[in-house]
Protein backbone atom coordinates (compact mmCIF):
# COMPACT_ATOMS: atom_id res chain seq x y z
CA UNK A 1 0.00 0.00 0.00
CA UNK A 2 1.10 3.62 -0.97
CA UNK A 3 2.44 5.79 2.40
CA UNK A 4 3.42 2.35 4.12
CA UNK A 5 6.50 0.53 3.49
CA UNK A 6 6.67 -3.02 3.03
CA UNK A 7 9.14 -5.61 3.41
CA UNK A 8 11.63 -4.65 0.72
CA UNK A 9 11.48 -1.13 1.82
CA UNK A 10 12.34 -2.18 5.67
CA UNK A 11 15.12 -4.34 4.54
CA UNK A 12 16.33 -1.53 2.39
CA UNK A 13 16.39 1.47 5.05
CA UNK A 14 17.81 -1.11 7.42
CA UNK A 15 20.55 -2.07 5.29
CA UNK A 16 21.10 1.56 4.23
CA UNK A 17 21.68 2.49 7.69
CA UNK A 18 24.32 0.33 8.75
CA UNK A 19 26.14 0.81 5.95
CA UNK A 20 26.11 4.40 6.44
CA UNK A 21 27.15 3.59 10.14
CA UNK A 22 30.55 3.76 8.88
CA UNK A 23 30.54 7.34 9.38
CA UNK A 24 30.89 6.43 13.06
CA UNK A 25 34.29 4.75 12.97
CA UNK A 26 36.49 7.23 14.58
CA UNK A 27 34.10 7.82 17.26
CA UNK A 28 34.74 4.36 17.96
CA UNK A 29 38.42 4.75 17.08
CA UNK A 30 39.10 7.61 19.05
CA UNK A 31 40.96 9.29 16.00
CA UNK A 32 39.87 11.92 13.69
CA UNK A 33 37.29 11.96 11.41
CA UNK A 34 39.55 12.33 8.22
CA UNK A 35 40.20 8.93 8.81
CA UNK A 36 39.76 7.72 5.11
CA UNK A 37 41.51 10.38 3.50
CA UNK A 38 44.92 9.24 5.42
CA UNK A 39 43.38 5.79 6.95
CA UNK A 40 47.00 4.38 7.94
CA UNK A 41 46.81 0.24 8.82
CA UNK A 42 44.48 1.27 11.51
CA UNK A 43 42.18 2.84 9.12
CA UNK A 44 42.47 0.36 6.93
CA UNK A 45 41.54 -2.28 8.99
CA UNK A 46 38.56 -1.19 10.53
CA UNK A 47 36.65 -0.16 7.07
CA UNK A 48 37.65 -3.73 5.73
CA UNK A 49 36.45 -5.09 9.70
CA UNK A 50 33.60 -2.90 9.49
CA UNK A 51 32.45 -3.87 5.79
CA UNK A 52 33.58 -7.90 6.22
CA UNK A 53 30.44 -7.57 9.74
CA UNK A 54 28.26 -5.78 8.07
CA UNK A 55 27.64 -8.37 4.84
CA UNK A 56 27.93 -10.88 7.46
CA UNK A 57 25.25 -9.44 9.00
CA UNK A 58 22.87 -8.88 5.82
CA UNK A 59 23.72 -12.92 5.02
CA UNK A 60 22.66 -14.09 8.93
CA UNK A 61 19.59 -11.77 8.98
CA UNK A 62 17.71 -11.91 5.30
CA UNK A 63 16.73 -14.82 2.78
CA UNK A 64 18.28 -14.42 -0.46
CA UNK A 65 15.88 -12.36 -2.65
CA UNK A 66 16.06 -9.79 0.51
CA UNK A 67 19.42 -10.21 0.19
CA UNK A 68 20.08 -8.87 -3.02
CA UNK A 69 18.11 -5.94 -1.60
CA UNK A 70 19.98 -4.92 1.09
CA UNK A 71 23.33 -5.94 -0.17
CA UNK A 72 22.84 -2.93 -2.75
CA UNK A 73 20.90 -0.31 -0.16
CA UNK A 74 24.36 -1.26 2.30
CA UNK A 75 26.71 -0.45 -0.16
CA UNK A 76 25.12 2.84 -1.10
CA UNK A 77 24.55 3.43 2.70
CA UNK A 78 28.59 2.59 3.14
CA UNK A 79 29.21 5.27 0.37
CA UNK A 80 26.93 7.58 2.27
CA UNK A 81 29.02 6.90 5.00
CA UNK A 82 32.52 7.24 3.45
CA UNK A 83 31.10 10.53 1.98
CA UNK A 84 30.53 12.07 5.44
CA UNK A 85 33.99 10.78 6.64
CA UNK A 86 35.17 12.66 3.57
CA UNK A 87 33.20 15.57 3.30
CA UNK A 88 34.62 16.45 7.60
CA UNK A 89 36.78 18.84 8.21
CA UNK A 90 39.97 20.42 5.91
CA UNK A 91 40.39 17.20 4.00
CA UNK A 92 41.49 18.09 -0.08
CA UNK A 93 38.52 15.80 -0.79
CA UNK A 94 36.22 17.53 1.35
CA UNK A 95 33.74 18.14 -2.10
CA UNK A 96 34.48 14.86 -3.62
CA UNK A 97 33.04 13.66 0.11
CA UNK A 98 29.91 15.84 -0.85
CA UNK A 99 29.72 14.46 -3.95
CA UNK A 100 29.84 10.43 -2.78
CA UNK A 101 26.75 11.84 -0.41
CA UNK A 102 24.55 12.89 -2.76
CA UNK A 103 25.16 10.32 -4.95
CA UNK A 104 24.74 7.63 -2.99
CA UNK A 105 21.84 9.33 -1.76
CA UNK A 106 20.03 9.89 -5.07
CA UNK A 107 20.19 6.42 -5.67
CA UNK A 108 19.13 4.99 -2.66
CA UNK A 109 16.06 7.27 -2.33
CA UNK A 110 14.94 6.55 -5.66
CA UNK A 111 14.29 3.02 -4.39
CA UNK A 112 12.74 3.93 -0.97
CA UNK A 113 10.20 6.47 -2.63
CA UNK A 114 9.10 3.91 -5.07
CA UNK A 115 8.79 1.34 -2.13
CA UNK A 116 6.46 4.02 -0.65
CA UNK A 117 4.78 5.37 -3.23
CA UNK A 118 4.47 2.40 -6.03
CA UNK A 119 5.52 -1.00 -4.28
CA UNK A 120 3.60 -3.01 -7.39
CA UNK A 121 6.88 -1.57 -9.73
CA UNK A 122 9.15 -2.17 -7.24
CA UNK A 123 12.40 -4.30 -8.23
CA UNK A 124 16.53 -4.43 -8.02
CA UNK A 125 16.40 -2.23 -10.92
CA UNK A 126 14.36 0.85 -8.77
CA UNK A 127 17.45 1.93 -7.45
CA UNK A 128 18.84 3.02 -11.09
CA UNK A 129 22.25 1.51 -10.47
CA UNK A 130 22.36 -0.39 -13.90
CA UNK A 131 20.47 2.32 -15.84
CA UNK A 132 22.20 1.97 -18.88
CA UNK A 133 26.47 1.74 -20.09
CA UNK A 134 26.24 5.20 -21.02
CA UNK A 135 24.85 6.65 -17.55
CA UNK A 136 27.89 4.27 -15.84
CA UNK A 137 30.44 6.03 -18.53
CA UNK A 138 29.36 8.90 -17.95
CA UNK A 139 29.80 8.74 -14.05
CA UNK A 140 33.50 6.88 -14.73
CA UNK A 141 34.66 9.92 -17.13
CA UNK A 142 33.85 12.35 -14.18
CA UNK A 143 35.96 10.18 -11.32
CA UNK A 144 38.48 10.18 -13.98
CA UNK A 145 38.27 13.97 -14.66
CA UNK A 146 38.45 14.69 -11.00
CA UNK A 147 41.48 12.57 -10.47
CA UNK A 148 43.64 13.88 -13.14
CA UNK A 149 42.50 17.42 -12.44
CA UNK A 150 43.20 17.09 -8.62
CA UNK A 151 46.56 15.54 -9.03
CA UNK A 152 47.90 18.07 -12.42
CA UNK A 153 45.85 21.41 -11.08
CA UNK A 154 44.67 21.07 -7.38
CA UNK A 155 43.87 24.39 -7.16
CA UNK A 156 40.95 23.67 -9.49
CA UNK A 157 39.21 21.66 -6.93
CA UNK A 158 39.32 23.79 -3.57
CA UNK A 159 36.70 26.45 -5.19
CA UNK A 160 34.44 25.87 -2.41
CA UNK A 161 31.98 28.67 -3.29
CA UNK A 162 31.43 27.05 -7.15
CA UNK A 163 31.38 23.33 -4.93
CA UNK A 164 28.44 25.00 -2.80
CA UNK A 165 26.18 26.14 -6.15
CA UNK A 166 26.81 22.66 -7.46
CA UNK A 167 25.45 20.73 -4.34
CA UNK A 168 22.49 23.51 -4.33
CA UNK A 169 21.36 22.61 -7.80
CA UNK A 170 22.13 18.88 -6.30
CA UNK A 171 19.87 19.44 -3.78
CA UNK A 172 17.10 21.32 -5.66
CA UNK A 173 17.53 18.57 -8.63
CA UNK A 174 16.89 15.73 -6.30
CA UNK A 175 13.94 17.50 -3.91
CA UNK A 176 12.01 18.47 -7.09
CA UNK A 177 12.68 14.83 -8.38
CA UNK A 178 11.27 13.01 -5.56
CA UNK A 179 8.65 15.44 -5.23
CA UNK A 180 7.41 14.68 -8.88
CA UNK A 181 7.26 11.05 -7.57
CA UNK A 182 5.52 11.92 -4.76
CA UNK A 183 3.02 13.62 -6.56
CA UNK A 184 2.71 11.09 -8.83
CA UNK A 185 1.90 8.18 -6.45
CA UNK A 186 1.40 4.89 -8.28
CA UNK A 187 1.46 6.73 -11.46
CA UNK A 188 4.93 7.57 -11.35
CA UNK A 189 6.82 4.64 -13.15
CA UNK A 190 10.87 4.25 -13.94
CA UNK A 191 9.64 2.59 -17.12
CA UNK A 192 7.76 4.27 -20.04
CA UNK A 193 4.82 2.46 -19.76
CA UNK A 194 3.21 1.33 -23.29
CA UNK A 195 -0.38 0.44 -21.97
CA UNK A 196 -2.78 2.22 -19.91
CA UNK A 197 -3.68 0.87 -16.18
CA UNK A 198 -7.09 1.09 -14.64
CA UNK A 199 -5.85 3.39 -12.14
CA UNK A 200 -3.68 5.84 -14.60
CA UNK A 201 -4.99 9.19 -14.39
CA UNK A 202 -3.06 12.71 -15.49
CA UNK A 203 -1.56 14.11 -12.99
CA UNK A 204 -0.91 18.12 -13.40
CA UNK A 205 -1.06 19.67 -9.43
CA UNK A 206 1.42 20.28 -7.37
CA UNK A 207 4.83 20.49 -9.25
CA UNK A 208 3.50 19.58 -12.28
CA UNK A 209 1.53 22.60 -12.58
CA UNK A 210 5.27 24.10 -12.59
CA UNK A 211 6.88 21.78 -15.23
CA UNK A 212 5.72 18.75 -17.34
CA UNK A 213 8.30 16.52 -16.17
CA UNK A 214 9.36 18.11 -13.37
CA UNK A 215 11.04 14.54 -12.81
CA UNK A 216 13.27 15.04 -15.74
CA UNK A 217 13.67 18.87 -14.48
CA UNK A 218 14.63 17.39 -11.38
CA UNK A 219 17.18 14.61 -12.86
CA UNK A 220 18.70 17.11 -15.48
CA UNK A 221 19.87 19.94 -12.81
CA UNK A 222 21.01 17.58 -10.42
CA UNK A 223 23.26 15.52 -13.09
CA UNK A 224 24.89 18.88 -14.12
CA UNK A 225 24.77 19.60 -10.48
CA UNK A 226 27.35 16.72 -9.50
CA UNK A 227 29.58 18.09 -12.29
CA UNK A 228 29.58 21.98 -10.92
CA UNK A 229 29.99 20.39 -7.49
CA UNK A 230 32.84 18.70 -8.39
CA UNK A 231 34.59 21.48 -10.33
CA UNK A 232 34.86 19.22 -13.52
CA UNK A 233 34.17 21.96 -16.66
CA UNK A 234 34.79 19.29 -19.17
CA UNK A 235 32.34 17.07 -17.69
CA UNK A 236 29.75 20.01 -16.64
CA UNK A 237 29.75 20.36 -20.41
CA UNK A 238 29.96 17.08 -21.37
CA UNK A 239 26.75 16.25 -18.73
CA UNK A 240 24.77 19.06 -19.94
CA UNK A 241 24.64 18.24 -23.69
CA UNK A 242 24.15 14.67 -23.01
CA UNK A 243 21.40 14.99 -20.46
CA UNK A 244 19.15 17.50 -22.92
CA UNK A 245 19.85 14.98 -25.71
CA UNK A 246 18.51 12.24 -23.69
CA UNK A 247 15.77 13.70 -21.94
CA UNK A 248 14.60 15.28 -25.21
CA UNK A 249 13.82 11.97 -26.97
CA UNK A 250 12.55 10.67 -23.69
CA UNK A 251 10.44 13.69 -23.55
CA UNK A 252 8.89 12.70 -27.17
CA UNK A 253 8.75 9.55 -26.63
CA UNK A 254 6.69 9.82 -23.46
CA UNK A 255 4.41 12.20 -24.92
CA UNK A 256 3.30 10.25 -27.42
CA UNK A 257 2.20 7.81 -25.15
CA UNK A 258 0.70 10.21 -22.87
CA UNK A 259 -1.72 11.67 -26.27
CA UNK A 260 -2.17 7.92 -26.49
CA UNK A 261 -3.63 7.66 -23.39
CA UNK A 262 -5.68 11.52 -22.49
CA UNK A 263 -5.90 12.77 -25.92
CA UNK A 264 -7.10 16.06 -25.87
CA UNK A 265 -6.88 16.35 -22.03
CA UNK A 266 -3.08 15.40 -22.22
CA UNK A 267 -2.81 18.52 -25.47
CA UNK A 268 -4.50 21.29 -23.33
CA UNK A 269 -2.29 20.32 -19.84
CA UNK A 270 0.89 20.76 -23.01
CA UNK A 271 -0.76 23.79 -24.38
CA UNK A 272 -0.46 25.44 -20.88
CA UNK A 273 2.07 24.15 -18.80
CA UNK A 274 5.93 23.94 -20.32
CA UNK A 275 8.48 21.10 -20.19
CA UNK A 276 10.44 22.50 -17.90
CA UNK A 277 13.27 21.71 -19.49
CA UNK A 278 15.36 24.15 -22.09
CA UNK A 279 14.27 24.67 -25.13
CA UNK A 280 12.18 21.67 -25.41
CA UNK A 281 8.83 21.93 -26.65
CA UNK A 282 7.62 18.11 -26.71
CA UNK A 283 6.48 15.76 -29.47
CA UNK A 284 4.82 18.03 -32.23
CA UNK A 285 1.82 16.38 -32.61
CA UNK A 286 -1.91 16.90 -32.97
CA UNK A 287 -5.08 14.92 -32.82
Amino acid sequence: RRGRLGQEGRASLCSFLLGASVAALPLLLGSSPSLLAAPGLRGRLALALHVAGVNAALLLIYPRPLYKIAVRACFLGFAFGCGLLLSTGRSAWRHFGWYMCSLSLFHYSEYLVTAINNPRSLSLDSFLLNHSFEYNLAALSSWVEFTLEKLFFPELKQITWLSTVGLLMVIFGDCLRKAAMLTAGSNFNHIVQNEKSDTHTLVTSGVYGWFRHPSYVGWFYWSIGTQVLLCNPICVVGYALASWRFFRERIEEEEITLIHFFGEEYLEYKRKVPSGLPFIKGVKLEL
